[in-house]
C-alpha cells in the first residue's frame, strides 16, 4: 500500500539565484531570471479545492507524462521545457503566460454536459445542437476557453468577451486557437494509439520575445480526460457511463459525499484505501496514455532528493 506520509505536501527550498515563489494548487514554482523550475507535488485538486491528504506518486505521474507529449508536440508549437531533472521535476523557458487557458472539447463530458443538462444550449460563446446525450461525440472540436483565477474558481468566457477585454489581442488569440486545435488533433491521434479517446483538453500559453510558446502540462490526467475507446460505442448505444481514464473519478467520489467545493461543505474523509486507488488510477493513466511501464521514484528522502536534483541541474546549466 502507499504510504501518505511519502508523498510530497509542499517544498520550502531556496536557491540562489531565485527571483520568486509561486505555489499553485498542485506545482510549486520556483522562479530565478530567466527560467522557472516546476516541482510537481502530490496535492490533489478538484473542485478548485486542494484536497487535504496527497496522493504518492500522482506528481511523477502528472511531470513524466507531461514531458512526454511536450516533447512529441515540439513540432507543432515551441514549448517551455528544457528538461527533467527529477521524476517530479520539469525546468523551463519562464514565458509571460496568457491569462486565458484554452479548452478543447470533442465530446460532450464533465462541466460541459454538466451546463448541457441544465438547459443552457451555448458555452462561452459556442452553440451546441440539441438533442445530445453526455458522452456524445461534437460535430466538431470546440474550444472553451477560461479565464485563469489565481484563487477560487477558473471562469468561463467566450471569445467575444476575451477579444472585446482586450484580454488578448486578436492575432495572438487566433494563433492560440490554431496551436489548440493543431495540439487536440495530434493528442487524438496518440490516444487512439493506445486506445483511448481524448475526450477534452486544456491548453495554457505564454510568450516570450514576441514567440509563443506552449507551457506547463498536456494531455495529463489533471488537464484531461480520456475514454476507452473499445467501448465506447456500446456504452453509448445501451446508455451506461463511459469508462474514464482521468480523475473525474474523484470528482464523481466528492460530489457522491456531498462536497462541490461550495462554501459550508466538507471534505469528505480519505482513507488509506481510498488514496491508493487513486494513486493506482493515475500509475495506470500513466503506463496507458504513454505505453511505457511507469518506475516509481524512490520515496526515502523524497525532499533531499528532489532538492539535489534541481540544485545540480542549476549549476550546469
Amino acid at each position: 500500500m502507499s504510504n501518505p506520509k511519502q508523498a510530497i505536501k509542499e517544498t520550502h527550498f531556496h536557491f540562489d539565484g531565485q527571483t520568486g515563489f509561486y505555489r499553485g494548487k498542485v506545482r510549486d514554482v520556483y522562479h530565478f531570471d530567466d527560467r522557472l523550475v516546476m516541482v510537481a507535488s502530490d496535492r490533489i485538486s478538484a473542485f478548485d479545492v486542494v484536497l487535504p491528504v496527497p496522493i504518492p506518486f500522482k506528481g511523477q505521474v502528472l511531470n513524466q507524462t507531461a514531458a512526454h507529449f511536450l516533447q512529441a508536440t515540439a513540432d507543432i508549437v515551441p514549448n517551455w521545457l528544457l528538461g527533467v531533472p527529477d521524476p517530479n521535476v520539469s525546468v523551463g523557458l519562464k514565458c509571460q503566460s496568457y491569462p486565458v487557458e484554452m479548452v478543447v472539447r470533442g465530446y460532450l463530458a464533465g462541466h460541459a454536459w454538466r451546463e448541457y443538462r441544465a438547459g443552457r444550449r451555448t458555452l462561452c460563446g459556442v452553440a451546441l445542437p440539441d438533442g445530445l446525450k453526455e458522452a456524445d461525440k461534437l460535430p466538431d472540436p470546440i474550444i472553451t476557453p477560461s479565464t485563469k483565477a489565481q484563487e477560487g474558481h477558473d471562469e468561463d468566457i467566450s471569445r467575444e468577451e476575451i477579444l472585446k477585454q482586450g484580454i488578448v489581442p486578436e492575432d495572438e488569440y487566433v494563433q492560440l486557437e490554431k496551436y489548440a486545435l493543431a495540439l487536440f488533433n495530434r493528442g487524438t491521434e496518440m490516444a487512439a494509439e493506445r486506445g483511448l479517446i481524448l475526450v477534452d483538453t486544456k491548453y495554457e500559453f505564454g510568450i516570450l520575445n514576441g514567440k509563443i510558446y506552449l507551457i506547463d502540462e498536456i494531455h495529463t490526467p489533471d488537464s484531461s480526460r480520456y475514454f476507452y475507446s473499445n467501448s465506447y460505442v456500446e456504452n453509448q448505444e445501451k446508455g451506461l457511463q463511459q469508462k474514464q481514464l482521468s480523475k473525474e473519478f474523484v470528482r464523481e467520489w466528492l460530489i457522491a459525499n456531498n462536497f462541490q467545493g461550495k462554501e459550508g461543505q466538507t471534505i469528505p474523509e480519505m482513507t488509506d484505501e481510498w488514496i491508493d486507488q487513486i494513486s493506482n488510477r493515475y500509475i495506470e493513466l500513466y503506463e496507458t496514455v504513454t505505453g511505457q511501464p511507469f518506475v516509481r521514484s524512490k520515496t526515502e528522502n523524497i525532499y533531499n532528493r528532489i532538492e539535489e536534483n534541481i540544485r545540480h541541474s542549476l549549476a550546469v546549466r
